[in-house]
Parts: C-alpha cells; sequence; structure tokens
C-alpha cells in the first residue's frame, strides 16, 4: 500500500510516519515544506493543480493529513488548517488515484461539554476559539467532499515530543527549572481543567488503522477519560522525583502535596498569573471513544503515567 502522509515533521505527524514504516506492506512518500520531506510543497499556498499533478504521478492509495498549525492568528489558523484541507481535497478530487483520505482532526472542534459527560461524534460542534473553529472548518470540507474519507478527531495528544508551550510541556518546564535551582516550592494557575488525555503513539496506532480501514465520518480517538491537570501534575511531579512544595494559585489555599506551579521569579506579594487551557473547551473535555473500538478496532494502550515519565525525560536532559 502506497501511502502520502503530509506533515511527517510535525508533533503527531512523526509518530505517524515511525508506525507507517514499521509496517513492511507500506510504501510512504512523505509531503511537506521542510528540506526532509521526500517531496517539498506548502498546503497553505500551494496550488490544487500542481498537487494533483504529483498524485497522478505517486498514485498513493491513501493520503494522511497529520499538517496544521496550533497558535497564530484567526487568519493563519484558517490558512494553515482550512485552506490547506481544501487544496487537498480539490486535489484528490481531480487526481485518478482515488486515494482515500485520512485527515486529523481535533477535541476542540466540540467546543465547551457539560462535566461530568463524554462526547460523541454526533454531538453538535461548538468551538470555542479560532483554533477549533478552523479545524472544523476543515472537517466539513473533508465530508462534504465525496471523497472516501474519514476524520479522526484527536483529544488532548500527550507523550514524547510535547511542545514546550503546551500545558503539559509547561508544567514539566517548570519542574525542571525548579529542581535545577534547587527551588523548594513551585506556583502554577488553571489546573483545574479536566481533559482527555491520549498518548501520541496511540493517536499513531488509530491513524494506521484507520488508514487501513473502510470507516467514513467522523471517529474520536481519545483515552475516554477525563483526568484533572493538577492531578496529571501530582503524577509529573512523582516521577520527576520532585520533593518540594507545590502551590496552586487558583485552587483551594494553602500548599498541596503533591501540586505543581510555576517557579517563584516573583515576590509572594505579585499577582497570580493564571495559565488557561488554550483550546476554547472550558473546563472539561471526556470523548466518548466506543466508535473507534467499533469501527477500527482501536483501545488506547499507554497509560497518562508512562506519558507522563516520557515528558519528563526529555526535560530532564536540559537540566
Amino acid at each position: 500500500m502506497r501511502v502520502l502522509l503530509i506533515g511527517a515533521n510535525g508533533y503527531l505527524g512523526r509518530f505517524v510516519a515511525d508506525r507507517l514504516l514499521a509496517d513492511p506492506a507500506v510504501q510512504l512518500t512523505a509531503l511537506g515544506r521542510g528540506d526532509d520531506a521526500d517531496v517539498r510543497f506548502d498546503l497553505a499556498s500551494g496550488s490544487p493543480g500542481a498537487l494533483t499533478r504529483f498524485l497522478d504521478a505517486v498514485h498513493p492509495g491513501v493520503v494522511i493529513n497529520c499538517a496544521g498549525a496550533t497558535r497564530g492568528g484567526a487568519r493563519e489558523l484558517t490558512r494553515h488548517n482550512t485552506v490547506a484541507v481544501a487544496t487537498v481535497c480539490e486535489a484528490l478530487r481531480r487526481s485518478g488515484c482515488g486515494a482515500r483520505l485520512v485527515q486529523i482532526g481535533c477535541g476542540a472542534e466540540y467546543g465547551p461539554s457539560q462535566p461530568g459527560s463524554s462526547t460523541a461524534e454526533d454531538a453538535v460542534p461548538r468551538p470555542g476559539g479560532p483554533y477549533g473553529v478552523s479545524k472544523l472548518a476543515a472537517t466539513e470540507l473533508v465530508l462534504g467532499s465525496g471523497l472516501d474519507a474519514v476524520v479522526l478527531r484527536v483529544f488532548s495528544p500527550a507523550g514524547p515530543g510535547t511542545p514546550a508551550g503546551s500545558p503539559l510541556g509547561r508544567l514539566a518546564e517548570a519542574l525542571r527549572r525548579a529542581m535545577q535551582s534547587g527551588d523548594g516550592e513551585l506556583k502554577l494557575g488553571g489546573l483545574g481543567v479536566q481533559r482527555d488525555f491520549i498518548d501520541v503513539r496511540d493517536v499513531a496506532r488509530a491513524v494506521h488503522a484507520a488508514s487501513l480501514s473502510a470507516a467514513q465520518g467522523v471517529i474520536n480517538i481519545g483515552s475516554g477519560r477525563a483526568v484533572r491537570l493538577r492531578d496529571a501534575a501530582a503524577v509529573l511531579a512523582r516521577v520527576a522525583g520532585y520533593g518540594g512544595a507545590l502551590h496552586e494559585l487558583d485552587g483551594p489555599p494553602g500548599p498541596m502535596r503533591p501540586s505543581i506551579g510555576h517557579p517563584r521569579t516573583e515576590p509572594d506579594h505579585a499577582a497570580p498569573v493564571a495559565y488557561p487551557y488554550p483550546d476554547g473547551c472550558g473546563s472539561w473535555q471526556q470523548a466518548d471513544v466506543r466508535t473507534a473500538r467499533d469501527r477500527l478496532g482501536w483501545r488506547p494502550r499507554i497509560n497518562l503515567e508512562e506519558s507522563l515519565a516520557d515528558i519528563w525525560m526529555e526535560a530532564a536532559c536540559r537540566i
């Protein structure tokens, strides 16, 4: 099976590439903006005609799109997350390759949900920020394209390679700096949100399964369990071996053991700075993952503690 992977050098794309390369039945071609891509092509500015000519030459059976942007203004997010997907869909419609499309969506497309609930694929999407809006628009383009296509709505990915600017990445960096400087106390805000964390390697397994399946429409990819960020912080502190006191700025008063926080770079009288979870999904998000089980034969295998241990190992290497 010949697979064209778009965005192979991104956070998710690297693990998808590794998973596909481990399958001897897959012939992988990577398309992207970097010099190490097999073919250099910028989806946000390239024409559908140029991509069509490449598709006709390579003739893939599956196209996987892991490309996109998570940060920036509404215009930039639209260009990289929506216009780029429109280019892929139009090129596939024009091409004679008949490839199946696996599009990587995100849980932010749903927006805030009721605490205690699990969000299924038939929930009405109400994204709470420009990122979710741009990804939802891409999903609608895929679903309305008439292509053989599936959209995997990935909830909160975690594990090795987690970006340093993400909430879990910031927690690990706070611990690293505290341990490096011998600081026995940390402070951080924004720990009250609950998210459905899923390891990037489990995401890669889901993408592989989707590329081999006949499933269409939208499929959630998550652990099926919401975890409070302060609880994830406690696990991260434990695996790091941090023995200091951890204070939550926007939580119950007084020290928590363990809890997590921001390194003390300001005096005690300074106003605390909160760090809201940046996906526009409010205080709670949990995926209903029964469709992935039933239609892809997929279940998550890697628990959050292992994901967090891998995040910490990468942060610790910077000490």
